[in-house]
């Protein structure tokens, strides 16, 4: 915990991603498994499924956190069969609260 801000880590330990995850990743309830992690870490972003089959995801927050949330994606949830993860890091959204399913 950061003594100056009360916060956990400085927004410069923050960053922030996009997941494109590719195989089978839709029907398996890869949106609403990562939410659950994602909330669970503590991040803010998004998730949704794509018209091409793949699940994307933008997830913010402490840099381990995010880490973490990658490491999720890679293997997705039990029904998931995960074949591929794109990430690409992503300028910090100020002033987002939550992770919300799209």
């Amino acid at each position: 915990m950061c003594p100056l801000t009360g916060t956990h880590k400085h927004m410069s330990d923050h960053k922030r991603v996009r997941v494109l995850a590719e195989g089978r990743v839709q029907g398996v309830f890869f949106r609403d498994s990562t939410q659950r992690e994602a909330s669970r870490l503590g991040l803010t972003g998004w998730v949704t499924n794509r018209p091409d089959g793949r699940v994307e995801a933008e997830f913010q927050g402490p840099a381990d956190a995010v880490d973490q949330a990658i490491a999720f994606c890679r293997q997705g949830p039990g029904h998931a069969d995960v074949r591929d993860v794109d990430v690409d890091e992503l300028d910090l959204v100020e002033g987002e609260s939550g992770f919300s399913v799209r």
